[in-house]
């Protein structure tokens, strides 16, 4: 834990916790988790994460099945270096951070909410999935660049 204290907390945030900011976190850890304390929580947590953000992300080799729910405000006590919202009830509802440098609210669609068959639910996850890891990865890289700069 002490190593994690030492890298900026990046927290991404969304109403529920249990998909877009859940698999935001994963990629970002993916991507520079070497670099960054990447936490991600919620507005009004869900409890869970959901199955099909966790199926999603194992198909691109990420694995977050031991990810939890949490509310934001379990954040409040620490330094937060960045906030990146990705829904707009989190942005609207989002506090302050101790530490707080950055903030960016960068929206996406909430799979959770996809209706229809179970292929077009999924193909919905597997969409938000894609969306996500196209601006996290480049968030994360570009991250990286600059500390190393």
């Amino acid at each position: 834990m002490e190593e994690e204290s030492t890298k900026p907390t990046v927290l991404i945030l969304c109403t529920g916790n249990s998909c877009r900011s859940q698999m935001a976190e994963g990629i970002l850890k993916s991507v520079a988790g070497e670099t960054l304390n990447v936490q991600s929580a919620g507005s009004n947590p869900a409890g869970y994460v959901h199955p099909l953000a966790i199926k999603a992300l194992g198909e691109i080799g990420i694995d977050i099945a031991s990810n939890t729910s949490k509310h934001m405000n379990e954040f409040l006590k620490q330094n937060v270096e960045t906030v990146i919202t990705v829904c707009g009830k989190a942005d609207q509802e989002c506090p302050v951070y101790p530490g707080q440098v950055n903030r960016f609210h960068w929206p996406f669609f909430d799979p959770a909410k996809a209706e229809g068959s179970d292929e077009d639910i999924y193909a919905k996850f597997q969409a938000a999935r894609d969306e996500i890891q196209k601006v996290f990865t480049h968030y994360g890289e570009e991250r990286i660049r600059l500390i190393e700069f």
